[in-house]
């Protein structure tokens, strides 16, 4: 098998386990937990950092909130069965600016996830391991669309770079923002990122202190997390309130 068909068939089985596999990213985060910076007697530097944490990855959320609020039905969505699908080549919003813009967000929801140890090498490995798994699944994605749009997918993609922002290119799109359609498909990434910060934060005290210390903080972010994590599933699996017709 060619190298090209190679890439889009794993990228293809990627593609479809994606809301699983980047779990295994937790692995270098936990591993470097003990060989993390030495946690300062100050806790107004330790709270500081993980601020500077949480901003990162929010950064990651808001790049997704603003791809997803503005993207038309059959574009942007969190399709996990089958292959790649899309009714429609959105080139407006964030997709005039870079090509994978959910991809670039979760890359900053994962930078700052990574960075909470303070340890360098941990946020080079997810990284690394981060392109390489989501470098194939862009590979698989692209293919399917070149097939499906043709000379209008080689047009964008000539001008539209793939993963790192050009906003000079900006074109603003045709939809307004809904911010329904952003809490019906945001909902559970939302928070996964704050169980994810929460049990990081929690991992690594216990690792510095020797015992399980519950941070109030992160405890009282996880439970209204998961209660509102409940509210929105409720609403969107078992109503319509937050279904946007053409969204």
């Amino acid at each position: 098998m060619a190298l090209r068909e190679e890439l889009i068939r794993s990228g293809g089985w990627l593609f479809r386990w994606r809301g699983y596999l980047p779990l295994a990213l937790f692995v270098p985060v936990l591993a470097g937990l003990p060989g993390s910076e030495p946690r300062v007697a100050t806790d107004a530097v330790d709270g500081a950092w993980e601020v500077l944490c949480v901003v990162v990855s929010l950064v990651g959320l808001a790049i997704r909130v603003a791809t997803v609020g503005r993207a038309p039905g059959g574009t942007s969505g969190r399709r996990t069965l089958g292959g790649p699908s899309a009714t429609a080549l959105n080139t407006t919003g964030m997709y005039s600016v870079v090509r994978h813009p959910l991809y670039l967000g979760n890359y900053f929801q994962w930078l700052g996830v990574a960075l909470m140890p303070r340890n360098p090498w941990v946020a080079v490995t997810v990284s690394l391991a981060f392109w390489i798994y989501y470098e194939r699944i862009m590979f698989a994605e692209e293919a399917y669309l070149r097939r499906m749009f043709g000379a209008e997918f080689e047009e964008w993609a000539a001008r539209t770079p793939a993963f790192i922002p050009d906003v000079g290119r900006w074109v603003s799109a045709a939809l307004p923002f809904c911010w329904r359609t952003v809490l019906c498909r945001e909902y559970s990434g939302a928070f996964a990122l704050i169980a994810a910060m929460a049990f990081v934060s929690l991992a690594q005290d216990a690792v510095a202190q020797g015992r399980f210390a519950p941070n109030p903080v992160w405890i009282g972010a996880f439970t209204l997390s998961a209660v509102t994590y409940t509210a929105l599933a409720l609403l969107s699996r078992r109503t319509k309130v937050l279904r946007v017709p053409g969204r």
